[in-house]
């Protein structure tokens, strides 16, 4: 018996169980597909509900950052602790435990009457989807045989990248048709049928060497860096990356990361054997995720802005307009996935980085004026640069550690995310404040308007950073247009510049990619799974 042999999911009597449902690959892949898309739908669902939120619950500006800053902080911060109790107890049990809590959440959501009842449920929704993710992709890891893996990561990926861009459309219909609490409802059925399902297919396997003890000081200091860091990036942009509140969770988060590390070496059975990063593919490949995050996520967060304030597109039109992105991931990355098998992760990934970049330095192209034809163009080569990375480093960081250690991979994947889209956001967006802080007076000033206050001129920065025009209410027609031209323009700038930075983050992804290499996946399929 190997040493990834499975010591779970056995009759009373010690033999295997007869249903030829359980633990089959693809339906295994069906299963965990279902309950990953009710949590890739709601990251994007929500913020088209939130205005509606806001109205309905009378919830201030700071109580609807919240609905969204709980949920991430709580995901960010439980996602390797998350995927080591799915090592520790088993990747099934976390996965339906997470499916379950998720869609219950989610209905209680909807019957709140408070918005301090929402945001602590976002919360625990946080908690619940961060059991759901890394548990997934133990999984797959543990389901299929190294010839399969890159595929079904790739339609995973598809799955994930098909729901990203549904959210927008659906929350749009929901909130203008129905009611803010149905973006919330609509996990309930979901989630339902994806516990059914998983109950009825999904195999509990665990390596024989599984970790048989928690490290509680290191899931302590492990947890309360990420949120350090995570709590000074979401609220750097807004106190200022001067600020001692800022510098004090950023120095903080260093501090804690470093008595961490220094924790690990001199625990039994450490929450993260630092032996991992011995591995010059699995530390590529999660830095290659950060890296990935940053460019995209802090790229696409201005995109929207510019959709919705620029060009006036609505929350729906504006899904639409994205849909070449999305629509490219879809196709792409099941293609990826067979690629990567065939070639290996490396070509692919430096192809995929070096696609972005062009496509990066594209949209830092785009105008007030520019068309939907070309806007289109670039989202399309976005996506089809973010395919191959999305399948592949989650291949190279899932595939590159040991069986048992496939749930802490997979929270690792997922934190690297997180904190590469929470640090291009905070980044990208302090780029664009400043360059807005230093071009609208000189642009005011150019389109003979009228001098504003030092107040004034902060109001103005703040929604212009947003690609707002700060046209007053009593403004003439013809002053209005001559605001809004400058509004525009100047916050086009500020992209452009955002944009450049994010090229040059995919760039330098590029060159890590060159060290990624395809994971030691003889084992992946425990039970002798065959498809």
């Amino acid at each position: 018996m190997t040493q990834a042999s499975t010591i779970a999911d056995r009759a009373p009597d010690g033999t295997k169980p007869r249903s030829p449902l359980r633990g089959h690959p693809w339906l295994t892949l069906f299963s965990v597909a279902i309950g990953v898309m009710m949590v890739a739908l709601d990251a994007t669902i929500v913020a088209v509900a939130n205005p509606a939120i806001q109205e309905h619950l009378h919830a201030s500006l700071a109580d609807v950052q919240w609905i969204t800053n709980g949920y991430l902080l709580a995901l960010a911060v439980t996602l390797i602790t998350a995927g080591k109790l799915g090592d520790l107890f088993g990747h099934r049990q976390t996965f339906l435990i997470g499916i379950a809590g998720f869609a219950l959440t989610s209905g209680l959501i909807g019957l709140s009457h408070g918005v301090t009842a929402v945001i602590a449920l976002r919360v625990f929704q946080g908690l619940f989807g961060a059991l759901l993710q890394p548990a997934a992709l133990g999984l797959l890891r543990a389901t299929f045989p190294a010839e399969k893996l890159n595929t079904a990561i790739g339609i995973w990926g598809a799955v994930i990248g098909a729901s990203t861009a549904a959210g927008p459309i659906i929350g749009g219909l929901l909130v203008e048709h129905a009611n803010w609490q149905s973006v919330f409802y609509i996990n309930v059925p979901v989630g339902a049928i994806a516990l059914v399902f998983g109950l009825l297919v999904l195999k509990d396997q665990r390596a024989a060497n599984a970790p048989r003890s928690f490290d509680i000081p290191g899931i302590v200091l492990l947890s309360s860096a990420m949120f350090c860091l995570i709590w000074g990036l979401i609220k750097a942009p807004a106190w200022g990356w001067g600020d001692a509140g800022t510098l004090m969770f950023l120095i903080g988060a260093v501090v804690l990361f470093a008595a961490f590390g220094f924790w690990e070496t001199r625990s039994a059975e450490p929450l993260i054997p630092l032996g991992l990063f011995r591995s010059v593919p699995l530390t590529a490949g999660t830095v290659l995720m950060v890296l990935m995050a940053f460019a995209f996520m802090g790229g696409l967060f201005f995109v929207t802005f510019y959709l919705q304030n620029v060009h006036g597109f609505s929350p729906v039109s504006s899904g639409v307009h994205l849909l070449p992105l999305t629509g490219m991931m879809i196709v792409g990355s099941p293609v990826a996935g067979m690629l990567i098998t065939r070639w290996g992760p490396r070509i692919p990934l430096v192809g995929g980085m070096l696609f972005t970049t062009v496509a990066m330095i594209g949209m830092s192209q785009l105008t007030p004026d520019t068309g939907s034809g070309v806007t289109c163009l670039w989202f399309a080569l976005l996506g089809l640069g973010l395919a191959p990375v999305m399948v592949g480093a989650t291949e190279v960081i899932v595939g590159n550690a040991p069986l048992e250690l496939a749930g802490v991979a997979g929270g690792l994947q997922q934190s690297a995310m997180q904190v590469g889209g929470s640090l291009g956001t905070a980044v990208l967006g302090a780029i664009m404040a400043a360059r807005v802080d230093h071009l609208l007076p000189h642009n005011w000033a150019a389109a003979h308007l009228p001098a504003m206050s030092a107040a004034q001129q902060a109001q103005a920065s703040g929604a212009v950073s947003v690609g707002v025009a700060p046209v007053p209410p009593n403004a003439t027609p013809a002053a209005a247009r001559l605001i809004t031209g400058v509004a525009h323009h100047t916050f086009v700038s500020g992209m452009t510049l955002s944009f450049g930075v994010a090229a040059a983050v995919a760039a330098v992804a590029a060159v890590v990619a060159v060290f990624t290499k395809r994971g030691a996946n003889a084992d992946a399929a425990p039970g002798g799974a065959h498809i």
